[in-house]
């Protein structure tokens, strides 16, 4: 029986992915590269130094790595201040089912850490989870397992009798290379990612019912 859940926070927990693609986007457009938005959807789930390093050498950006990421945070900062963190829906009350329930909990995100302490005390939820894992604190981002085997081992737990719950193409491949079970999270709200490495997909948290998680098996 599955007693651990590890979980994604942005776009699983935290309602936050717009205002990485609208941040990003808007940056590219005033450097001179307008790119749709959907030119964002790569780097969903990677680290902020992985996802401009990346447009920096495709774009042949002219500031430094450092100079973006700060200008993306403080323009996130504005958004946040105007809409507050915002969780997703169900969120809140799945994580408090599965404490209740016994289950060992992980946030893995390739977020810097401070983003996701502030994010899940803001919410509530801090005190639900026995590990907090940032991309920071691991040598590959996602694709790559590292965050997610990082926060099954602080568990003390094995990653194949886990289940992780992912909502991007990057985040749910570097779930399955981790062997965990692997939930896909499709948000009604935004574009369809590629959770083609997610062994089920839902779109809404009340589907994800306790005897439901306890009977699902690893393979």
């Amino acid at each position: 029986m599955i007693k651990t859940v590890i979980f994604d926070m942005d776009g699983v927990l935290v309602d936050s992915e717009y205002t990485f693609l609208e941040t990003k986007t808007d940056m590219l457009k005033t450097a001179g590269f307008p790119k749709d938005v959907s030119y964002q959807y790569q780097f969903m789930g990677t680290t902020f130094e992985v996802m401009w390093t990346i447009m920096k050498e495709e774009l042949g950006l002219p500031e430094s790595i450092s100079f973006y990421i700060n200008d993306m945070n403080e323009r996130r900062e504005v958004m946040i201040a105007r809409d507050g963190i915002r969780a997703i829906k169900g969120a809140q009350d799945l994580v408090k089912r599965l404490f209740e329930a016994g289950f060992k909990l992980a946030v893995a995100s390739s977020s810097p850490r401070h983003e996701i302490v502030r994010a899940m005390t803001e919410l509530g939820l801090v005190d639900y989870f026995e590990v907090l894992v940032s991309g920071e604190e691991v040598a590959h981002s996602k694709p790559a397992p590292d965050v997610f085997l990082a926060a099954a081992e602080r568990l003390g737990v094995s990653a194949q009798d886990a289940i992780i719950i992912e909502d991007t193409k990057n985040g749910s491949l570097a779930a399955r290379r981790a062997g965990a079970y692997v939930i896909g999270f499709e948000n009604p709200n935004y574009p369809a990612q590629d959770l083609s490495n997610a062994d089920i997909i839902v779109t809404d948290y009340q589907e994800l019912t306790i005897e439901k998680l306890q009977n699902l098996k690893v393979i």
